[in-house]
């Protein structure tokens, strides 16, 4: 039987490719947590057999490896037409919400197509995959679980929810049954929890690097979420962190000062000096910063506010907020 494993970080399709569990293992890496979400039409054509998708740009293809996936790629396949060449298809899901915002848009992608979803499997872990070794992942192929309806329908209605204009219906999905996924509930919670805070205006991320910058944790990279590290918190990435700490830092009325270089790109990662400058930064609290730590300013007030949360726009005039204490949303 042959088998096809998608895992949603490059870690993860890693370990499982050194586990040798299938005979091919692909690591999807859409970004979702942050920033504008791609319309539909690109995300079908991302998908999509080549000459429908190269008219728009980028394929699922493009920079995998692998013997058979270079074939494919010769081909122009599509992810369908891919899938189809294989037994069984294998959803391996890491716990983070990135993770799961990818798994429920390919779950309600792969909903229409019944001739890969009979043969499709998954596994939700409350584990890295990637932090795990390959001789590990072996006993976890016990808790695969075939998708059925109930998976598709839960991904569809949680994908709607992502990609709507206000946060209402994904705040909604803590009252529905989440059960058929059940690892999304922490990553529903957890994205709520990036909204702009009823009191300081700051995610749950921003309002951690400031405390941790306030107990004396002063240099950029201390600020980071690294596992075993005081900042554990997974919801973004490596860049989206590093745009983050330039959003506190570099702004009309700072929360941060002593950032000695940015902005954080790959230009500047490239630059050793730049980069050395970088992290050897001693970051200090501002008058501002140090205020919202004391639960007694708004981020908002002094700085514009424009970004996306999910298909949310985010503005100084349509600040949709989350409030912590009451676990609740407050509309602009």
């Amino acid at each position: 039987m042959t088998r096809l494993i998608f895992t949603f970080t490059d870690s993860g399709a890693g370990v499982l490719k050194a586990a040798l569990l299938a005979d091919c293992v692909i690591g999807v890496e859409q970004r979702f947590v942050c920033g504008r979400l791609p319309a539909s039409s690109e995300l079908d054509a991302l998908l999509s057999p080549c000459t429908a998708a190269r008219r728009l740009g980028a394929h699922w293809l493009d920079n995998l490896t692998g013997r058979l996936l270079e074939e494919a790629h010769r081909q122009g396949l599509g992810l369908i037409e891919f899938c189809e060449r294989f037994d069984a298809v294998e959803l391996w899901v890491d716990p983070d919400p990135n993770s799961h915002l990818q798994l429920i848009w390919l779950l309600d992608y792969l909903r229409r197509y019944t001739n890969v979803t009979s043969r499709l499997a998954i596994l939700q872990t409350d584990h890295i995959i990637g932090a795990r070794q390959p001789v590990d992942l072996a006993a976890w192929q016990r808790h695969l679980a075939p998708v059925r309806d109930h998976h598709l329908q839960t991904a569809s209605d949680a994908w709607s929810a992502w990609g709507a204009s206000t946060p209402e219906l994904w705040f909604n999905l803590l009252d529905q049954g989440l059960g058929a996924l059940p690892q999304l509930r922490n990553s529903v919670v957890a994205l709520l929890e990036e909204l702009p805070s009823h009191g300081s205006a700051l995610g749950a991320t921003e309002m951690q690097m400031l405390e941790l910058l306030s107990a004396a944790h002063v240099h950029p990279y201390d600020l980071f979420p690294v596992q075993e590290k005081p900042n554990e918190r997974q919801t973004f990435g490596y860049w989206e962190i590093g745009a983050l700490l330039d959003g506190l830092a570099r702004c009309p009325v700072p929360a941060i000062g002593g950032l000695d270089e940015g902005p954080f790109d790959l230009a500047m990662h490239e630059d050793p000096d730049r980069h050395q400058r970088y992290k050897r930064s001693r970051l200090a609290l501002t008058g501002l910063g140090q205020a919202i730590v004391d639960g007694a300013a708004d981020f908002s007030q002094y700085n514009p506010v424009h970004r996306w949360w999910g298909g949310t726009e985010l503005t100084n005039d349509r600040l949709w907020r989350w409030d912590v204490e009451s676990r609740s949303l407050v509309a602009p």
